[in-house]
């Protein structure tokens, strides 16, 4: 799919991009379950909803539209550090580089997600007989 930047048409509003790109476009993933929702595999969209608000292939707020890898703010923390010290610096960095302070609140669920994802998942312990007929039981097994 061709890139539908505004800068590359200053006669085309972001607007009328979205209209004609938002029923087909190469980031559309449409599923039958669910009530037909519709997510979004863009790399600009935070929250994969197929929306105009999130779509950041027709986004004219984007910095560098022509330039969509100088959009992309990575920052890598270590396991250690904390919940509130890692959403505060993607707020600090976010409204340094002049990201969309629309999407702040979405920049730090994202991180939120993938910081609880990255955790070790604890061993379920075996659950103890409770009750005397329980104990008896277990003890015969």
């Amino acid at each position: 799919m061709p890139e539908f930047h505004h800068e590359h048409h200053p006669n085309v509003s972001a607007d009328l991009i979205w209209e004609i790109a938002r029923a087909n476009n190469a980031f559309l993933v449409k599923r039958r379950s669910g009530g037909g929702v519709q997510f979004s595999r863009d790399p600009f969209n935070l929250v994969n909803k197929h929306s105009r608000k999130h779509a950041g292939f027709v986004n004219d707020k984007t910095k560098h539209s022509n330039r969509p890898i100088a959009n992309i703010n990575e920052v890598k923390f270590g396991a250690d550090r904390s919940g509130p010290k890692v959403y505060k610096n993607i707020v600090n960095v976010t409204a340094k580089q002049g990201y969309r302070p629309d999407l702040r609140r979405d920049a730090v669920a994202r991180a939120s997600a993938i910081k609880m994802s990255s955790r070790p998942v604890k061993e379920t312990t075996e659950k103890k007989a409770r009750g005397a007929k329980a104990k008896r039981a277990a003890t015969k097994e």
